[in-house]
């Protein structure tokens, strides 16, 4: 059975931080940290090399996979900011029709500049996701 690549780490997430190479890039990570420690609560760790977690659900599929991951999360990466909206983003709809200017993946949000977009909007999405994503799974 394959393992989960993305594991959380000891690594510092502030020097991380300081590591991206793109100032606005990194000024956009900076602010979006603030936001998610505001919201969650949750201490910011490192998962992998390169995304800031918050929260950690396990989850097991029928297939008998089973892991850990984050409950939500970014990573500045070269093309965009990218959130991590676990549930992804379909019951979401009234939130995305307002939130501004990006393009969303599986369960990645991606944002080129966050004055692309609504942070209220953005701050409501991530607290929901991450309240579905306790509920679901039970976390505290």
């Amino acid at each position: 059975m394959a393992e989960n690549k993305t594991k959380a780490t000891k690594a510092s997430v502030s020097a991380f931080l300081k590591s991206v190479e793109h100032p606005k890039r990194r000024e956009d990570a900076q602010a979006i940290k603030k936001l998610m420690d505001k919201i969650t609560g949750w201490t910011a760790k490192m998962w992998g090399p390169s995304i800031v977690g918050y929260g950690e659900y396990h989850y097991k599929y029928d297939s008998g996979r089973e892991g850990d991951f984050l409950i939500t999360g970014f990573s500045p990466r070269k093309q965009a900011l990218t959130v991590y909206i676990m549930p992804g983003f379909s019951q979401y709809d009234d939130l995305m029709t307002k939130l501004g200017k990006y393009k969303t993946g599986r369960s990645c949000l991606y944002i080129n500049k966050l004055e692309d977009i609504d942070l209220k909007v953005l701050e409501t999405l991530i607290k929901k996701s991450a309240a579905y994503m306790k509920k679901k799974y039970g976390v505290k």
